[in-house]
């Protein structure tokens, strides 16, 4: 009896602190549940600050490898305008180099003088159009040989009775002119070098070219000839193209109201949907 009254006593004992146990558990349970919510709180705000500190650090840094590394950026990058001046002059005159390339020339017409070639002051050529009259002040202190070339054309008739036969929309925004085959691929039978910008240190992998601005078309490096682009509208290019200087603001309406009339076929690059003729070029 004895021995049973023992055990009887113990699994009392065993059951009071089983309850108890228990008991216990249920009421530091809800702290158990604080106490877990506050730790994936804690795991979240950290997650959070992570992100926005550490994460954004990365994103800088690959926006700007966007920037430097990539022709063709996937944000929008900020660019800076190309100046329209040098940062050092250029001597009062500079010696040229005209050799012949570029295939035969599409009008006859010879050479440039190659030396002491002006790098001071502006030249005005006008074209006047079946569009109307588009007059530019190429610069001769931005490239020289570039504005020496143009205006050589044009004193010899190479541009008279000739078309525009490009014009593009979007980020680049140009009439391209100064191929009298009306093809884009002919030329005065000779070439010269790139000039500003790309003759400049730590040029930029891309830039724009400024709403008005006029530079020369080129097929590669150093192959200008006779053909050069109108921006109408500012355009985002790679800094290849030798700046000859701006439209003045009535040819600058000109070139814009040729381009509100769309490109043909309504594409974004093609022929000017009206025809764009250069009856004559003249200096003055």
């Amino acid at each position: 009896m004895q021995g049973n009254e023992q055990r009887r006593r113990e699994a009392m004992k065993n059951l009071e602190r089983e309850l108890g146990r228990r008991d216990r558990a249920e009421k530091v349970k809800p702290l158990g549940v604080v106490v877990a919510t506050l730790a994936i709180l804690v795991v979240l705000v950290g997650g959070i600050w992570f992100l926005t500190t550490m994460g954004g650090e990365k994103d800088d840094a690959k926006d700007g490898e966007d920037v430097t590394a990539s022709q063709t950026p996937t944000s929008a990058p900020q660019l800076t305008p190309l100046a329209m001046a040098r940062a050092e002059k250029l001597p009062d005159t500079v010696t040229c180099k005209y050799p012949a390339g570029g295939g035969a020339a599409a009008k006859e017409v010879s050479a440039p003088s190659a030396d002491n070639v002006p790098a001071t002051g502006k030249v005005t050529v006008t074209l006047k159009t079946n569009q109307g009259d588009i007059p530019m002040e190429l610069d001769r202190s931005l490239s020289p040989c570039g504005v020496n070339a143009i205006e050589h054309l044009a004193k010899e008739g190479y541009y008279n009775d000739t078309v525009c036969h490009r014009m593009t929309a979007g980020s680049l925004q140009v009439l391209q002119c100064g191929d009298p085959t009306g093809t884009g691929a002919g030329g005065p039978g000779f070439t010269f070098a790139d000039e500003y910008p790309k003759d400049q240190p730590n040029v930029p992998q891309e830039t724009i070219y400024p709403e008005g601005s006029i530079a020369m078309a080129n097929s590669g490096p150093d192959t200008n000839g006779s053909q050069f682009f109108l921006n109408y509208g500012p355009s985002q290019l790679q800094p290849n193209y030798s700046v000859l200087g701006t439209m003045t603001p009535e040819g600058l309406k000109v070139a814009k109201g040729i381009a509100g009339k769309g490109i043909d076929g309504g594409q974004t690059d093609g022929k000017p949907k009206e025809e764009v003729r250069i009856e004559t070029a003249t200096v003055s």
